[in-house]
């Protein structure tokens, strides 16, 4: 049985006027890797992974990351790595007309999802 191991990222990455779309690389119990490719005016909400890290690597442009549930933000853009720990709350918000494009990386694959 072979299995890939290695994956283009821009097969996946899927721009859209709507919600960001959530487009799975690949999955297995240990983790999923996700590409994300947000618009200008598009977000991710808020959310926590309750048993497990979300771990995002930025490949192109700038993003406000939410650090709380009361909106503070910080600036982030493209080479950053950004972890959020096991049941911290994150999202981020593009204002800016480059897309930020940017792979994400749950890990266990079981963490779980709580939008906020």
């Amino acid at each position: 049985m072979t299995t890939s191991r290695i994956f283009r990222s821009a097969d996946f990455f899927q721009a859209t006027d709507g919600e960001p779309i959530r487009s799975v690389i690949t999955q297995s119990k240990d983790a999923v890797v996700v590409a994300w490719h947000i618009k200008q005016g598009q977000k991710i909400p808020l959310h926590v992974h309750p048993q497990g890290q979300d771990t995002w690597t930025l490949l192109a442009g700038e993003g406000h990351y939410y650090l709380d549930n009361i909106g503070t933000t910080r600036p982030i853009s493209k080479g950053d790595v950004i972890v959020a720990h096991s049941g911290e709350v994150h999202g981020v918000f593009n204002d800016k007309p480059e897309p930020l494009v940017f792979i994400s990386v749950v890990s266990p694959a079981d963490a779980g999802y709580q939008a906020l």
